[in-house]
């Protein structure tokens, strides 16, 4: 996959950054590695990963299941020629 991602889950005892870093996806290559180096515990740390197909929380545009009423006619409205050279034979 190629926008896989990970979300630090704060452990109970967890240190002012990694609860700053909650719910926030991350691509995973670009994630720190736990314990975080400002962790003030880093032998009892309990920060885990979550880890996700994708850095979206939801469908980039959430009208896309919405079909859009749209009234067509037979009419031409077209009153120029084309841009082909077939339209000037």
């Amino acid at each position: 996959m190629k926008y896989q991602c990970v979300e630090i889950i704060a452990g109970i005892n967890a240190c002012a950054e990694a609860r700053a870093l909650n719910n926030v996806r991350l691509l995973s290559a670009e994630a720190p590695v736990l314990p975080l180096r400002t962790c003030d515990t880093p032998a009892d740390c309990q920060c885990v990963y979550a880890h996700f197909s994708d850095r979206r929380h939801r469908p980039r545009r959430e009208d896309e299941h919405v079909t859009r009423a749209i009234a067509y006619t037979n009419d031409e409205k077209r009153i120029g020629r084309g841009r082909r050279e077939t339209d000037y034979d």
